[in-house]
């Protein structure tokens, strides 16, 4: 455990203690699974086939601290363009896909590693129900559940798809509270952030210590009021373990 605030942890027994299984909603992408050889890579490999220069993670990292960036399709089509290249956003989109999904070879999809350790989750479903909102399409995010965890239930699960506005808008987060009062939202950007302020929500940031902005991340979350800010999920139960 490396950054906590005991207030928060004392907020958080008080909160168990008022409800006896409240929601954790989970953001996916640098949460659940790491996605720097994944998701990171291929804005990367994208950007650099319709521009001939590769991005830096940095650079990648400086746009998603600005926000407005949720989605790496639209986060990819714009920096193709800020390079000069009149790209077509299907077009993107489309080498995009093919990278992360794969075309006759291995998607980059397959390099991604559920962050939890064995056990953490299991332990922590007994105090918590499980949601997700996420910015990658539902069917996606499925996947990747059934590949990495088809023994745990998360219910709901809200995809890019199933909202009319993404993060940072709230959309997702306003549906999951018509089902639980107070949901926890586990993200690891500034957008997921201010969806969750937007919604009413409290905020658990995620700022893993090799992000290449770690820094100012975790700035960005604290200003944000973040209700805790953690390394990666493993040390979700510290934040609510009575100090």
């Amino acid at each position: 455990m490396s950054r906590l605030d005991k207030m928060s942890r004392v907020d958080a027994m008080s909160h168990l203690e008022s409800s006896s299984k409240p929601i954790l909603v989970f953001d996916m992408d640098g949460v659940l699974v790491e996605v720097t050889e994944s998701y990171r890579e291929t804005i990367a490999r994208t950007v650099e086939h319709f521009t001939g220069a590769r991005p830096t993670r940095a650079r990648i990292q400086e746009y998603k601290n600005a926000g407005g960036w949720n989605d790496d399709w639209k986060l990819s089509h714009h920096m193709v363009r800020e390079a000069g290249v009149d790209a077509v956003f299907d077009d993107v989109k489309g080498h995009f896909q093919k990278l992360f999904h794969g075309d006759g070879v291995p998607g980059l999809m397959l390099r991604e590693q559920w962050v939890a350790r064995p056990g953490v989750l299991e332990k922590l479903n007994r105090q918590f129900r499980f949601a997700l909102f996420t910015g990658r399409p539902k069917w996606e995010a499925e996947l990747t559940l059934s590949r990495f965890a088809p023994d745990l239930v998360f219910d709901p699960i809200i995809g890019m798809d199933d909202v009319e506005n993404h993060k940072p808008a709230p959309d997702g987060l306003l549906q999951i509270r018509k089902l639980c009062r107070d949901p926890f939202y586990v993200g690891d950007t500034v957008d997921d952030a201010r969806c969750a302020k937007a919604a009413g929500v409290r905020f658990i940031g995620i700022a893993a210590p090799s992000n290449p902005l770690y820094v100012d991340l975790v700035f960005l979350f604290q200003a944000e009021k973040a209700f805790a800010v953690v390394d990666d999920i493993n040390y979700l139960e510290e934040v609510f373990a009575p100090s």
